[in-house]
This record gives structure tokens, sequence and C-alpha cells, in this order.
């Protein structure tokens, strides 16, 4: 069973930075994306950022030129940096995996770790 481990969240003031980690941990043998999404109360879940096993990126509109995602192919580890967050950054952010496993190709979620961005 694969499970995702995620770090990093937490109180910061507007204009501050965060960065969350994820690391996978289980038995797979290909990652192919890893992402971020957030939820924030009363909303949808929503796609923050992803990355591909190729290295390509895709980003929301709002936070692109504000975060940063990165993953160490070699630790199988994805993280996110924020910088100059604002208050409608506060949400539940989620990891993401899209891997193959011993059961073939799926999805699995992180727990989610909380970011609340208030002065």
């Amino acid at each position: 069973q694969v499970q995702l481990v995620e770090s990093g969240g937490g109180l910061v003031q507007p204009g501050g930075s965060l960065r969350l980690s994820c690391a996978p941990s289980g038995r797979f043998f290909t990652i192919y994306i890893l992402a971020w999404y957030r939820q924030a109360p009363g909303k949808q879940r929503e796609l923050v950022a992803r990355i591909a096993d190729t290295g390509s990126t895709n980003y929301a509109d709002s936070v692109k030129d504000r975060f940063t995602i990165s993953r160490d192919n070699a630790k199988n580890t994805v993280t996110l940096q924020m910088n100059s967050l604002k208050a409608e950054d506060t949400a539940v952010y989620y990891c993401n995996a899209y891997l193959r496993g011993p059961d073939g190709l799926g999805t699995y979620w992180g727990q989610g770790t909380q970011v609340t961005v208030s002065s």
C-alpha cells in the first residue's frame, strides 16, 4: 500500500514563505506525476501545481510566479516552495501521486497539511 507523507504546513504572515514536502512510502515502481492540490473551506479541491517525471510543470494561474514545484527522482520526493503568500492561499494542501505499483496504475492522496496565511 502506497502512502504519501506530507510535511511543512503552518501559520505564516502575508508576504511570507513556506515549503511543503511529500514523500511516498511503500512499494511502487514508477511515479509519473506528483502534484499539490488545495481545498479552502467551502470550496472545491483545486490543482495548485504538478510535475511530471519528465520535469514538465503546470501551475494554477493564481500561484504562477509565486510557487515553485520540484521533485527529487532519486528520493521520490516533491516540494512546493510557496513565496509571497496571500490570505487566499489559506487551505488544506494535499499531495497527489500518479504511479505504477504492484497492482498497476493508481492515484494516491496524502492526508493533507494546513496552510494558514494571516497576520
